[in-house]
């Protein structure tokens, strides 16, 4: 990442000056430091790729999960485009290295990242505003999940029109980047509160073990999804989500792509206000069932589990939609989403 345009205005007249004040803040130290060595990011795609075909967990597989479901929705073009940029080491399997960001956040070089990941929003607003919320901890504009995304879009939208952009930016980096960042937007907690970190200072008890609420939707509900329905395969859990595209969710796949399906490209101001709509979505879903009955000490069981999962599988479905969508535009010349 060479530079960070983001903080499109809410108003019209702060537009040059946030775009500006944007643009300087990418020549310090936060987005420069793009530039890891080769052998220690090919070291981190290698931790992952054993990661990701051991033993998994939520996290990963809910980002395998949601990358899994898009490439299903990618048009040739998009297919051709995706497999030139990914490492080697991914074999053409954009899914394989979902959970890349959040293996290399691990690695000093990368901890700048980590604010990119979610949302801080007020106690109890169940509301989601860009200029309020999108920061880091520092106070720093734009350093969220939806900055993020915002910032990865653009950096592929614009070196696909201008082939000479292309020596400004990673190009492989930001895919890996923009895939696993649609997949975090759509998990509601992290769109959660500031006082409990987005669940993350909530001790409950998922069953008879002790965890955090934030856990619980990163891992616990899948798991538990997979040890009930799924004999424990990921796989079978993907063949389902996507039956349910096919058929249940078939009349609501248009309404969650981010632009019309007629546009070749989303215009920035347009694909702000979506990612911002995607979390919307969640920290109202986090209000309504993430934190609801699940105060500190308190045992989820089978009551929370069984009217949290159909939220939990519906947002892993919208993210693999969206980011299909997403590349799509970016990559092909007549965008449309169909199934493969």
């Amino acid at each position: 990442m060479r530079e960070f345009l983001l903080n499109l205005p809410m108003e019209e007249e702060s537009k040059s000056n946030r775009i500006k004040e944007a643009t300087q803040r990418a020549k310090g130290p936060g987005f420069l430091r793009m530039g890891l060595s080769l052998r220690l990011w090919l070291s981190s795609v290698l931790v992952l790729t054993q990661l990701v075909h051991g033993a998994l967990c939520w996290g990963k597989d809910g980002h395998y999960t949601v990358c899994k479901i898009a490439e299903g929705y990618f048009e040739e073009e998009t297919v051709a485009a995706v497999k030139k940029l990914l490492p080697e080491t991914a074999e053409g399997d954009l899914a394989s290295v979902c959970s890349w960001p959040d293996e290399i956040k691990r690695f000093s070089e990368w901890q700048w990242t980590s604010s990119m990941h979610y949302i801080n929003t007020p106690e109890y607003r169940c509301n989601y505003e860009y200029c309020r919320d999108c920061h880091d901890t520092h106070g720093h504009k734009d350093w969220c999940v939806t900055g993020a995304i915002f910032n990865y879009t653009k950096q592929l939208m614009s070196a696909s029109v201008n082939s000479q952009s292309i020596v400004h930016y990673n190009l492989t980096e930001a895919l890996m980047f923009l895939s696993h960042y649609m997949g975090d937007v759509h998990q509601p907690l992290h769109t959660g509160f500031l006082g409990d970190l987005g669940g993350n200072t909530i001790i409950v008890h998922w069953y008879q073990r002790k965890t955090n609420l934030h856990h619980v939707w990163d891992n616990m509900i899948i798991e538990s999804a997979l040890e009930t329905y799924y004999n424990s395969s990921l796989p079978l859990m993907i063949q389902a989500l996507q039956a349910k595209l096919t058929n249940g969710w078939s009349n609501d796949v248009p309404l969650w792509e981010s632009c019309q399906l007629n546009q070749t490209a989303c215009p920035n101001r347009m694909v702000l206000s979506y990612v911002i709509r995607y979390a919307s979505e969640s920290i109202d879903l986090a209000c309504k069932y993430a934190y609801r009955n699940a105060t500190p000490g308190t045992t989820l069981g089978d009551d929370y589990f069984l009217s949290r999962l159909p939220i939990v599988e519906k947002r892993l479905a919208q993210g693999g939609i969206r980011l299909a969508a997403t590349l799509n535009r970016i990559f092909s010349a007549k965008p449309k989403l169909s199934r493969l």
